[in-house]
């Protein structure tokens, strides 16, 4: 039987051409012989369409939930921050991917950071900000330069800076506050940046892939054009004697169960110099890896880190897509009864 399959995709973050991406990559390694598929867009300013025609946002819950499936391909609010996750909850049809609360959990960076801290992992120091709330000069002695600042809740490094001189802060703090009115600024670690894909199976092992070393050439850090522009190179896999390596894909793992993960999670850490002080507050093992962010919808374009990742473990990208979707459909089949009335 063919599996009737919604991609659900733009959004009306700052990331929709992202979405976009994603969801014409997704649809093209889609096996048409067992998916029927369906495609609903949100556009920029909230209307729906279903496979190309106008919809009024009835019709569109209609089409999700007469779904086997729903694959959301949403970056940022509005879509990979919980709100799609808990209509799809509310229409009781599987998705893909991570549920309400780690999907929330996971769009915040400071509350990460508070998540992944209590349960032992380490994170860089930083300060959130609130709307109106200036770095102290407390904060500027015990941060150190450089720093970045960063919208809380936003993705694909929109509105991220890196500030090396503190009279550069009022305009990274402005820029920031465009995507979000709350900011993190947050320590810089100097060190190598490793990426970690962590891929559940329908039978619900958990497993993470080999680490993908991430070299920006024309740029200060990994920004918007650097993830977009092909300003990046991926090392896959990177460099690392074995214990690295595993103790990077345990960590990853560690985040996913940490936030309450399921289907996927992508961990970004950085391998600080062991000679450096990175201001985290962490007394242990220096090779200790930072978690720097985590992306519980990774970007799903071919070229991007996620699927390469798993590219090179073995998993194509149309498995991958299977893998994920069977993933789904298990934890529907499985899944405790709802109480009458759900």
């Amino acid at each position: 039987m063919t599996v009737r399959l919604a991609v659900l995709f733009g959004g009306r973050s700052g990331e929709h051409e992202v979405s976009r991406r994603s969801a014409d990559s997704i649809l093209a390694h889609l096996d048409p012989a067992a998916y029927q598929v369906t495609e609903v867009l949100i556009e920029r300013d909230g209307r729906w369409r279903v496979n190309g025609d106008r919809a009024t946002f009835a019709q569109a819950l209609r089409t999700l939930g007469e779904q086997d499936v729903v694959f959301p391909a949403l970056h940022g609010p509005y879509g990979e921050d919980g709100t799609v996750q808990s209509m799809l909850e509310w229409l009781g049809v599987a998705f893909v991917g991570n549920g309400v609360f780690a999907s929330a959990a996971g769009m915040d960076k400071p509350v990460t950071k508070k998540l992944l801290a209590a349960d032992g992992l380490r994170v860089a120091d930083g300060v959130t900000l609130r709307p109106d709330e200036e770095l102290s000069a407390r904060d500027q002695e015990r941060l150190g330069l450089p720093v970045f600042v960063k919208p809380a809740r936003a993705g694909s490094s929109l509105g991220v800076s890196k500030v090396e001189q503190w009279a550069q802060l009022p305009a990274a703090l402005r820029l920031a506050r465009e995507s979000d009115a709350k900011v993190l600024v947050e320590a810089a670690v100097r060190g190598r940046e490793i990426d970690v894909g962590v891929l559940q199976h329908p039978g619900g092992r958990v497993e993470a892939g080999p680490p993908l070393e991430i070299r920006v050439a024309n740029a200060g850090f990994f920004d918007y054009d650097a993830k977009y522009d092909g300003g990046a190179v991926f090392h896959i896999p990177a460099q690392l004697d074995p214990g690295t390596t595993r103790l990077l894909q345990d960590r990853a793992v560690q985040a996913f169960h940490a936030l309450g993960c399921r289907g996927l999670l992508r961990v970004d850490f950085f391998l600080p110099d062991p000679d450096a002080d990175h201001g985290t507050g962490w007394t242990g093992d220096h090779r200790e890896p930072v978690i720097n962010e985590v992306n519980t919808f990774p970007g799903f374009t071919a070229a991007s880190q996620y699927p390469q990742i798993w590219q090179r473990a073995g998993v194509g990208y149309s498995a991958l897509l299977d893998i994920l979707i069977q993933g789904a459909l298990h934890r529907r089949d499985t899944a405790a009864p709802c109480p009458s009335p759900c």
